[in-house]
């Protein structure tokens, strides 16, 4: 049974994973057992549990605000935090699965592939594509590049007229322990459709309202390549 440690071991996502009967042993660390801004809190971890794998979790998300407000937490927590991990991998060929975003595209045209180019339209997104940017540099390395969510879903109102690739984490989870031992960068989400449509289907009671450029309006990934690999 292969050893994948984990960064961010008490997250959103990590909690959803704890539920899952799998074929891998996961090791969840919180941010106070496996520092990502300490070279010496990683050294430590990685000589302790010596995992095939680790999956970095860990990383300032929401709200979205604090992105703009506050650039060098989310610089040190997203970028550097990310980068010191892939240079302490690399020295011990240890492989590294990095969940980044859909927010890297540009979303302007959708149906976005994972070699399309790249244009973050926040600095959130920016802040996961630097983290890719490490990376992608590290070859022993999977890039996941998510559209998910809690459920349920925690707003009120859904936008109509954005279109995404929204799925649940409990569904995305499932999903992604059948790709954890790829390579490269790969898409995953639901069902293209508005975020009206996605939050409605199990909240019926949500209002229904229209994105004036909070968020761009064609923000779905094509998952061909995930559909592709799932089947084999």
């Amino acid at each position: 049974m292969k050893k994948i440690l984990v960064t961010g071991g008490d997250g959103r996502f990590a909690e959803e994973l704890k539920k899952i009967n799998c074929p891998y042993n996961f090791i969840f660390r919180n941010k106070n057992q496996f520092n990502i801004l300490s070279v010496n809190s990683i050294k430590k971890n990685l000589e302790l549990y010596k995992p095939d794998s680790v999956l970095h979790l860990a990383a300032l998300s929401r709200p979205m605000s604090i992105h703009d407000t506050k650039i060098n937490k989310s610089i040190d927590l997203n970028i550097i935090g990310t980068a010191n991990l892939v240079k302490l991998c690399s020295e011990k060929n240890i492989k590294i699965i990095f969940f980044s975003t859909s927010y890297v595209y540009p979303g302007k045209k959708g149906n976005y592939k994972e070699s399309d180019a790249l244009l973050p339209w926040n600095n959130y997104g920016w802040s996961k594509l630097g983290a890719e940017s490490s990376v992608q540099m590290y070859k022993n390395s999977l890039i996941i590049r998510a559209c998910m969510t809690e459920k349920p879903f925690v707003h009120k109102y859904a936008f109509s007229n954005v279109k995404s690739n929204f799925i649940f984490h409990e569904d995305f989870a499932k999903i992604f322990i059948k790709l954890i031992g790829k390579k490269g960068i790969i898409n995953i989400g639901g069902k293209s459709q508005t975020i009206y449509q996605f939050v409605r289907k199990n909240n019926k009671k949500v209002n229904k309202i229209k994105s004036q450029g909070e968020l761009p309006l064609n923000m779905d990934m094509c998952l061909k390549k995930c559909e592709k690999l799932l089947k084999k």
